[in-house]
């Protein structure tokens, strides 16, 4: 076991190859050619994105939480603990939607506010 976390370390560097750690010389573009292109993007507005992407997933999983639940629902047969399972699952699911859209709402607040106080 202490061979095969000591073995990465013990192995020579091909030759000709730089004292690269981690690849780090290529993003920042040392090793020749211009490394990683980043982007120009205000952090700001790469951070609403992200923000919107998370929270849409999150909004398709509820929305897929409370098609499960109705689907449920529908094919319990009239079995109330299969209904009563539903009525939780349709619950749950909803209540992820209100929390969804409430999370939503203030960051979309904040971050036109924040986007307004540094005058953007």
């Amino acid at each position: 076991m202490i061979s095969l976390f000591l073995v990465p370390f013990l192995m020579a560097s091909p030759v000709g190859a730089s004292n690269d750690t981690f690849g780090l010389d290529f993003v920042n573009g040392t090793t020749g050619g211009n490394g990683i292109a980043l982007g120009q993007k205000d952090p700001r507005t790469m951070v609403a994105q992200i923000i919107n992407v998370v929270l849409t997933i999150l909004g398709i999983v509820a929305v897929v939480i409370v098609l499960l639940g109705g689907f449920k629902w529908m094919t319990a047969g009239g079995n109330e603990d299969k209904v009563s399972e539903a009525k939780k699952l349709l619950g749950a699911g909803v209540i992820g939607l209100v929390i969804i859209l409430a999370a939503w709402g203030i960051a979309s607040f904040v971050l036109n506010e924040l986007m307004k106080a540094t005058g953007n």
